[in-house]
């Protein structure tokens, strides 16, 4: 397997549903944006909707970050309309739901569950220069936390903008970092 943190992000072009339209979404759209790519199996699901709605809460933070939101399933466009209409949770959604029927997204990212033929629960964060920042994938009964996501969000920005930081656990905006050298070896 090979490792997929600082791998180019894959080559897409699919459709998505936004805001009561139809659209479609590129990589190329992407170029020069960081992007999150938030993988979960199927529409109409159980933990899919707690989580994708979690996720709705921070969107508008996560916008002024400069960060652009994607939702994937293998489900197709249509599908997200139909769930946005059918769900009181859903209509909530205010990012892109990008449908993957064919799966290039799901393969691209590593997360086709291919006996299924749906995504396991895989999140991605896409720098501006394409590169996969971070990466988590788990298993389809186990669901998120877009708190503890907004905080690796912040952590990845913070230090692709402060050359030689890095960010200890639980790091938060505002807190001390760390600067590598050998004057700190052992003495953490």
């Amino acid at each position: 397997m090979e490792p997929i943190i600082n791998a180019q992000m894959p080559e897409f072009k699919v459709q998505a549903f936004q805001n009561g339209s139809f659209k479609t979404v590129s990589n190329e759209d992407l170029k020069g944006k960081w992007a999150l790519f938030f993988f979960y199996p199927a529409d109409f699901t159980f933990v899919c909707p707690t989580e994708l709605v979690d996720l709705a809460g921070k969107y508008e933070q996560l916008k002024q970050m400069g960060v652009e939101v994607f939702s994937v399933s293998t489900d197709t466009h249509f599908v997200h309309k139909a769930w946005h209409d059918a769900s009181d949770s859903i209509k909530k959604i205010e990012y892109a739901m990008l449908a993957d029927p064919t799966g290039v997204l799901c393969r691209g990212f590593g997360v086709m569950k291919e006996d299924e033929g749906v995504a396991y629960r895989g999140t991605f964060l896409v720098n501006p220069e394409g590169l996969i920042k971070i990466a988590e994938i788990q298993d389809n009964s186990i669901g998120r936390n877009a708190d503890e996501l907004l905080r690796k969000v912040e952590a990845a920005q913070f230090v692709a903008t402060h050359d030689g930081e890095v960010c200890p656990a639980k790091w938060k905006a505002g807190s001390e970092t760390l600067k590598p050298s050998i004057d700190l070896v052992g003495k953490i």
